[in-house]
């Protein structure tokens, strides 16, 4: 039996790739220091880091040519923004010659915004043109189980 990947997969941010809610927890500026790798700071030093095993998982969906979306429901969508484009994801096993890459990067897809998750998902299938039965999607919050009732 072989076993494929999604076309699309698509991550919450808050409490599903790092631990924190962006909106309540972090209070700007953010800011990196020097080269860290998957580490930014807050005004008041709070850190902002993905889950250990988040770089690995971007890492081989990128490599597979898997669509890779942020989708966030957050009123505070510029600073999860600005978290992304600062953490700095270390090169893949294997690679260590290569230099870091921001996060944002990885993110072909974003829609981080307030609001109902079943519209970030029409919105991805509109811009996309894929299938909701080819999207897969990672969320901590049982609420945003509506996107089932796109289809599959």
């Amino acid at each position: 039996m072989t076993s494929r990947l999604p076309k699309l997969v698509a991550f919450d941010l808050d409490y599903t790739l790092w631990d924190l809610w962006i909106d309540t927890h972090i209070t700007p500026p953010l800011k990196r220091d020097g080269k860290a790798l998957n580490c930014v700071t807050d005004k008041y030093g709070d850190e902002i880091a993905f889950y250990r095993d988040v770089p690995e998982i971007l890492h081989r969906l990128q490599s597979a040519g898997v669509v890779i979306a942020a989708c966030s429901r957050t009123s505070a969508p510029t600073l999860a923004r600005q978290a992304l484009s600062l953490l700095l994801i270390p090169a893949p096993a294997g690679h260590k010659n290569e230099e870091p890459t921001t996060a944002i990067k990885f993110f072909s897809q974003q829609e981080i915004y307030h609001g109902s998750k079943i519209a970030h998902f029409k919105k991805l299938h509109q811009k996309t043109g894929l299938p909701y039965s080819e999207m897969l999607f990672f969320d901590d919050e049982r609420r945003n189980k509506e996107v089932e009732s796109l289809g599959g």
